[in-house]
């Protein structure tokens, strides 16, 4: 049987709105139906945050009702669902969807045939094809309301969020210091969005790239295709830089050796076809011609011993990062030199 939790929410009372698919995480309001759909617990939060807020402004006692869809009994629903003596408003938020019963499944479908007047019905579902079909169902009802949870995965939308997120403090912050901050935080969008409010607390005015750098300038984020790059072009230094970065922000070292095998493949078959337009030569090689014209320009600095040694310095990165050898990190510093020397 899920677990169930009913509280009776409390706090200073704001203006409700009305409710609309596919709205802001900030922007929501109550429905008959609400649908959190995504992986993304951060989006997941701050909507959930929002909604509670807007129930509390038209009613500061209503009934909050927690459940899980894993273990849902039949007919739950709809005592979960039922009005109250009074017809007082409710929330009932049922986490879980992805992994729900067949039972839930269909007790939920028949209730989205006709929704109850004073309850919000919360749906959180966290990606999958199970219980798919309550998604689609719910889509359907009269006035639902729906915020994609779904991962941000390009930095501008991220970049984007911080910036929204500022103006809604009624704040100010510049594009680069918007920048600097994903970069040093971005993978964790609920960490990103906990700096903002540091931040928008701990100073005053327009938000800086100064004043970014000044919290979380010892940080920032690395790729291993950004270590992998710097070494490429012989940036030794800033290689090593984005190494230790990348290590610091729990990027896998095999991650880091996998970018740069991957570049120095790259190279190695733009080498061996020879000269010739990149649009030829990418029909050929089955690559990018932009990533084509990239590698011709780096491998001209390139001898082939260079290659050779950064190739074999790599492999040799591999099996110690995989368990072959008791100094990986060692090795794959070692790597990122070779492959930075090669180029000079």
């Amino acid at each position: 049987m899920p677990a169930v939790k009913k509280t009776a929410a409390k706090s200073p009372a704001k203006k409700a709105a009305g409710a609309a698919p596919g709205i802001s995480p900030h922007d929501l309001a109550p429905a008959p139906v609400v649908l959190l759909a995504g992986s993304e617990e951060a989006l997941a939060d701050r909507a959930l945050t929002a909604l509670l807020t807007r129930m509390r402004g038209l009613d500061p006692s209503f009934e909050r009702t927690d459940v899980a869809a894993a273990g849902y009994q039949k007919g739950q629903l709809a005592t979960w669902t039922s009005p109250s003596l009074f017809d007082e408003r409710s929330l009932v938020l049922v986490d879980g969807v992805d992994a729900a019963s067949e039972a839930f499944v269909e007790d939920v479908l028949e209730y989205l045939r006709a929704p109850a007047d004073s309850v919000v019905l919360v749906l959180r579902h966290r990606g999958g094809n199970r219980a798919k079909k309550v998604l689609d169902a719910a889509r359907t009802v009269r006035g639902v309301a729906e915020v994609s949870c779904q991962p941000l995965k390009r930095d501008q939308d991220k970049v984007d969020l911080v910036v929204s997120d500022v103006r809604r403090a009624r704040r100010s912050i510049d594009v680069e210091a918007a920048r600097a901050l994903v970069a040093a935080l971005g993978s964790d969008l609920g960490e990103l969005a906990a700096a903002v409010d540091q931040l928008l607390t701990d100073t005053e005015g327009p938000l800086t790239e100064d004043a970014v750098h000044r919290y979380h300038g010892g940080r920032r984020e690395a790729s291993g295709f950004e270590v992998a790059d710097a070494a490429v072009e012989g940036r030794e230094g800033q290689a090593l830089v984005l190494l230790r970065h990348a290590e610091a922000t729990g990027v896998p070292a095999v991650v880091v050796v996998a970018a740069l095998a991957s570049r120095l493949r790259q190279l190695a078959k733009v080498a061996g076809a020879g000269r010739g337009r990149p649009a030829d030569l990418a029909r050929e090689l089955g690559m990018a011609p932009w990533l084509v014209e990239k590698a011709q320009r780096e491998v001209r600095g390139l001898s082939p011993e260079g290659m050779a040694e950064a190739i074999l310095a790599v492999a040799a990165a591999d099996h110690a990062v995989k368990g072959g050898g008791a100094h990986a990190e060692h090795a794959l510093e070692r790597a990122v030199r070779v492959v930075a020397a090669a180029r000079r």
